[in-house]
């Protein structure tokens, strides 16, 4: 034990015999220390050899029977750490420095990923430690874990290292790596528990600040520059060598490959070729760094466990902090040192970033899902991105991808539909942002087949798509917290209104039209029912179900006539055409003069009515007015508009809030936008084990949506 084993080679160089006896002998079950030749040897392997995919199997089966005994996963990862800490000390690092530290991360992920994969128990059995007898280059470990080591270098790398083209290959191994190695949760329970073994997680959340807050930077500005796979292979060492083919050449064929997991985000699960797989990979790792909560035992807990205790601290858990998502939240914008003249100190430890170009890449990239998480997880924690972002004058870079989505929501998922509504829920709550939709004027909007929009304000196609979106839920989802965030972003912006369009005027009260007939509707058979059901246990129940969605209604009801309230009492001189709108349909609020719970709304809808029929009747010709006409006409008794006679109701302010404990949801709903990108490469077992997560969470926030709305008054 501890000698190299003899490689059979051909003209000098590694010969598929020879590949195939270093990997077997890895996945074997003698033991060969960290001092043996064999490791170096193994590290040298030009991975351009290809085995068919049951060989592949079989060799990471053998390495799962024998890692307990030889520790070789263990001790590939500390040779990782090595090759990893060698590219970082010695300046300009040579092409071999690279390919070997390239080599220990592609062959850790293979069999590091089988490992999770096939894990069915509660415990995940990597053995990560070396044996007690391993005494060489114990200066390097220290009181470190192997896991430790590993994560602090990895992401000392990412971090420190520029992406080039002779190092674009290894940063995205490191990343898929990363990937891999913080899979663990994907072993958990829906919700994170005292119990859950995440040991790469675990020893992320363990680096010190300086290094946590340099590795967010460089994630971030990985989704910012966005560098391509490099087109020309000749420069790229790690890939191509003048006697032999590129490694690359291997995706062609991913049925002979080695293994296919560590290129396939060259590849998107759809087939499409990914032009920025670093960008891409880069937002995965950061939203799964920043969502991670680690699950804490008290003292009292660890000493006195029972049944009584484990339900406690399910309804109350304990969560150490993120030193991610705060080293997130203290970002700040590297242009702000030029004029914060009056010398601000900050209370934190800050990053800084290009906001200008992180917002600009978020407009671009909105049709992602990552990235709009990303969007929500700035505006949500980040206050100084949140004030640049409503600062601004150009926020029809953010809001046109986003009001795109919403219009087509059919062919979106019901989180992403949340996230971006989520998303203009807190921007709306902003006053100036309100006002400043408004005065964005836009030429056309080529996406919005209905209508021709031309020179249509920024506001009012906000408010018609809100508007659509509340159509759509109430055909298809059905979905009440989706419908009050829709309304509660329209009750924020109705104050602010400026120059609404006819189109968007005529969709608001078409609106209203629509819910009062639901409502008559789900009335008239809740009455007939009552009267048909007494006695009947089961018509009870129905009458009770129907009584509750008529509750739900009349909210709905009432929001709207808020907001159309809102529009007439705050703003009614700038909007004309929602006056002619009303007096348009002004019969579609006459069923509910006397109703207790909207007359004094109408009663302002109908003061406004008889104030400009009267003006209208003054002026009555004979014949018919044209559209034009009319609307002159409102226009100029706009300007005397005084608001005598109506009735002053509290401006409504809806707020976003995010719950307690928003983790069940987000850590799987991040799990499912990474596995959505490599489905095909990840195996189908850990696949269900994640359904299962996602469809038990999503079946309980279809009830319960991880947030809140609060009405400030």
């Amino acid at each position: 034990m501890g000698s190299a084993p003899s490689t059979p080679r051909r003209g000098g160089a590694f010969s598929p015999e020879a590949a195939e006896y270093l990997i077997g002998t890895f996945v074997g079950d003698t033991p060969f220390p960290l001092s043996s030749e064999f490791w170096q040897k193994l590290l040298e392997l030009p991975l351009n050899v290809q085995w068919p995919t049951q060989r592949v199997q079989q060799a990471c089966e053998l390495l799962a029977k024998n890692n307990c005994h030889t520790r070789h996963l263990a001790k590939i990862l500390f040779h990782l750490a090595c090759c990893l800490q060698e590219s970082m000390s010695s300046s300009g690092a040579s092409p071999l420095v690279y390919e070997k530290a390239f080599n220990a991360v592609y062959i850790s992920s293979i069999f590091l990923k089988h490992l999770i994969e096939s894990d069915q128990g509660e415990n995940i059995q990597l053995y990560p430690s070396l044996e007690d007898n391993e005494d060489v280059q114990k200066d390097v470990l220290r009181d470190q874990t192997i896991e430790n080591l590993v994560m602090r270098n990895v992401l000392s790398f990412i971090a420190s290292v520029e992406v080039s083209p002779d190092t674009f290959l290894l940063h995205l191994e490191l990343l898929n790596f990363m990937i891999i190695a913080m899979s663990t949760q994907l072993l958990c329970g829906p919700s994170p528990g005292p119990n859950d073994v995440n040991p790469f997680l675990d020893a992320a959340m363990d680096q010190d600040s300086s290094l946590v807050g340099a590795v967010v930077r460089r994630l971030l500005l990985n989704f910012m520059v966005r560098s391509n796979v490099p087109s020309n292979r000749a420069t790229y060492s790690i890939l191509y060598d003048g006697n032999q083919s590129s490694v690359l050449q291997r995706v062609g064929s991913a049925a002979a490959n080695i293994v296919l997991f560590p290129f396939s985000y060259l590849v998107s699960s759809g087939g499409e070729e990914s032009k920025s797989p670093i960008a891409d990979i880069s937002i995965h790792v950061l939203l799964v760094l920043v969502h991670y909560h680690k699950c804490l035992v008290s003292e009292d807990y660890a000493n006195h466990k029972s049944s009584t205790s484990d339900s406690l601290l399910k309804e109350n858990p304990h969560f150490s902090d993120n030193p991610y998502c705060k080293a997130l939240e203290h970002a700040i914008d590297c242009e702000l040192d030029r004029v914060d003249i009056e010398g601000n100190a900050h209370s934190a430890p800050h990053i800084k970033l290009p906001f200008a170009s992180l917002f600009d890449t978020l407009g671009i990239c909105l049709a992602d899902e990552a990235a709009v998480l990303l969007l929500y997880s700035l505006l949500q924690g980040n206050s100084a991105f949140l004030e640049y972002v409503l600062v601004r004058t150009d926020l029809d870079t953010l809001l046109m991808p986003i009001l795109e989505a919403l219009y087509n929501a059919p062919s979106r998922t019901a989180n992403q539909i949340y996230m971006l509504l989520i998303i203009l829920l807190i921007l709306s709550q902003d006053s100036s942002f309100n006002a400043s939709i408004h005065k964005l004027i836009l030429t056309g909007v080529p996406w919005y087949k209905e209508r021709l929009l031309h020179q249509t304000s920024l506001g009012s196609l906000m408010v018609v798509i809100l508007i659509r979106t509340v159509q759509y839920n109430l055909s298809k989802l059905r979905d009440v917290y989706l419908q009050t965030t829709c309304l509660a972003t329209l009750a924020n912006v109705a104050p602010h209104v400026h120059r609404l369009s006819a189109y968007a005027s005529q969709r608001l009260v078409s609106l209203f039209d629509m819910l009062s007939r639901k409502y008559i509707k789900l009335a008239e058979r809740r009455d007939n029912k009552l009267h048909t059901a007494k006695g009947d246990s089961e018509g009870n129940n129905l009458v009770e179900d129907m009584s509750t969605e008529l509750h739900i209604y009349t909210d709905f009801l009432r929001l709207v006539l808020e907001i159309i309230n809102a529009i007439l009492t705050y703003a009614l001189p700038r909007n004309p055409e929602v006056v002619y709108a009303i007096m348009h349909r002004q019969e579609v609020f006459q069923p509910f003069k006397n109703h207790p719970r909207f007359n004094e709304l109408i009663d302002n809808i109908y003061t406004v009515l008889d104030f400009f029929n009267s003006r209208m009747d003054a002026q009555r010709e004979d014949g018919d007015w044209s559209v034009h006409e009319v609307l002159q006409v409102i226009i100029v008794n706009c300007r005397s508009w005084r608001g005598d006679g109506m009735k002053m109701f509290t401006q409504l302010r809806f707020t976003y809030e995010q719950e307690s404990h928003p983790e069940e949801f987000f850590i799987p709903y991040v799990w499912q936008l990474v596995l959505s990108r490599w489905y095909d490469s990840w195996s189908f077992s850990i696949h269900i084990v994640l359904r299962l997560h996602i469809i038990i969470l999503l079946l309980h926030f279809e009830l319960c949506w991880p947030y809140f709305i609060s009405l400030c008054l």
